[in-house]
């Protein structure tokens, strides 16, 4: 070997050692960047004539897991679908009351009931049938108060599906992009790993609102598809369409027309769970919308309905005239009871505030005039058809016969069990996420053995460098001569 080959071969040993180096260096300071796969120098031997020649740096490459990272962008769409659904049903369950809270539905309803026992006992008492309009205002109000909640959870998840679908239409224009730069800094012969790192942080920004695969191209190019088989980017991004709204009242619904789905390329998908872009918090928060909201609403209806069908019956009212309590002061319609928890209320002839009197609350809605201040007939009646078990005409309840009180425990109890499911659901894909982000990281970047490969490539760059001070003092040498 002449010293000449002698002397390239330990600068290419030199330049090899320094681009370690520098990787390692890069790799420890990301060691805690999200997103950064750790980087590997690919090198080879360069022969000429047979002969080596020294080492050749191939290039850097991204040292991840992409199954576990895959697995991992599902685990963190399958725990955000059931955090969103656990924290809605929450809201609803806090918003409904616990029995021993003396503001709750249940509470409202027996305080209605001891008010009117209570007023039984002094007929006669204006401060007692006072409190009997106040209990029953009170537990209109309560119900007026839940509806105007679930339009507001409902409003609030259509500016969150909103936000979500600007979010995911942005973050595939962006990786588009990135794909692109990729493609251009590999055909020049660039490392382009950052831009790789980059393009990982976005893909797990979309996996966190819709389940998707990665599934790897040519030239280190990626395409998204989700697991419902919509895809969202494989050459050119998808673009996915939706429509807020300004306000929800209970009876708009995505099937009728009056709240936005989803498309993708202008072409009508289904929205939720039944959707091709299901499993994240974006169905679940269609779901939120168009379901868990509705489907309490519809209880509510059913209990309010409940309410005012208990009082039907007054002898000093004409037939199917309501009684105690109204819908917008007039009967309940069937088919137009969506809602109707919302417009519920005491019917103005015993309320002082809409020109009626308390005195009818004991001698009959439709008296003319106030009858025996002693006769607790009436009184007795309503708290009587209060506590009177029967069957309620709607909703979905299990078909006993239930007292006003055990109907609104009813209510409360299935907003409890599907909470408890949600959380349970919940708390099995936080641990399976837990568990894949803690395999992620050990395939991430090992501070310690990075450290022990910076001896070795502080060794290598020692000898390399000692053979190019030996061929220095070589050729010092023949120029003496």
């Amino acid at each position: 070997m002449s010293i000449s080959s002698a002397l390239s071969n330990a600068l290419s040993g030199l330049t090899a050692a320094s681009r370690r180096a520098e990787v390692v260096s890069a790799n420890v300071a990301n060691a805690l960047t999200p997103g950064y796969g750790r980087r590997e120098v690919q090198l080879s031997a360069i022969s000429l004539g047979g002969k080596g020649a020294g080492v050749r740096v191939d290039g850097i490459t991204r040292s991840v897991n992409l199954t576990v990272i895959g697995d991992r962008r599902l685990a963190d769409a399958d725990a955000g679908n059931a955090t969103q659904r656990a924290q809605t049903l929450a809201r609803i369950e806090g918003a409904i009351g616990e029995p021993s809270e003396p503001y709750s539905l249940s509470a409202r309803i027996v305080g209605l009931e001891q008010a009117l026992v209570q007023a039984a006992g002094r007929p006669d008492s204006e401060a007692r049938l006072q409190s009997v309009g106040e209990r029953a205002t009170g537990l209109a109000r309560a119900l007026q108060d839940l509806t105007r909640e679930l339009q507001d959870i409902r409003m609030d998840a259509d500016q969150e599906i909103g936000q979500q679908v600007e979010t995911l239409n942005t973050t595939l224009r962006q990786i588009d992009a990135l794909n692109t730069n990729i493609l251009a800094q590999r055909s020049a012969g660039r490392d382009a790993t950052a831009l790789m790192d980059q393009r990982q942080v976005l893909v797990d920004r979309i996996a966190s609102i819709v389940p998707v695969r990665e599934v790897a191209r040519d030239h280190d190019q990626i395409a998204l598809f989700t697991t419902g088989g919509a895809i969202l980017l494989d050459g050119n991004p998808a673009e996915i369409g939706f429509s807020t709204v300004g306000v929800i009242t209970p009876e708009m619904t995505r099937d009728s027309g009056a709240l936005s789905g989803l498309s993708i390329n202008g072409i009508t998908i289904g929205a939720g769970e039944a959707g091709p872009l299901r499993g994240g918090t974006l169905a679940a928060l269609f779901t939120v919308r168009d379901q868990i909201a509705t489907g309490a609403q519809s209880q509510f209806d059913a209990l309010a309905r409940d309410l005012v069908e208990r009082f039907l019956g007054d002898p000093t009212l004409p037939a199917g005239a309501p009684g105690l309590f109204t819908d917008a002061g007039g009967p309940v319609d069937a088919m137009n009871e969506a809602g109707l928890a919302g417009r519920i209320t005491v019917n103005a002839a015993a309320d002082p505030a809409s020109g009626g009197a308390l005195w009818r609350l004991r001698d009959g809605l439709g008296a003319a005039a106030p009858g025996p201040v002693g006769n607790a007939s009436g009184l007795l009646a309503l708290a009587d058809r209060l506590a009177d078990e029967r069957v309620p005409a709607s909703g979905t309840f299990i078909g006993a016969a239930r007292a006003a009180a055990g109907l609104a425990a009813d209510v409360l109890s299935q907003m409890s069990g599907a909470r408890l499911s949600a959380e349970a659901a919940g708390a099995h894909a936080a641990a399976r996420q837990s568990a894949l982000s803690d395999l992620e990281l050990a395939d991430g970047v090992d501070t310690d053995a990075e450290m022990q490969t910076l001896l070795l490539v502080e060794q290598a760059f020692s000898a390399n460098a000692r053979v190019i001070r030996t061929l220095d003092e070589l050729i010092q040498q023949l120029i003496g001569l």
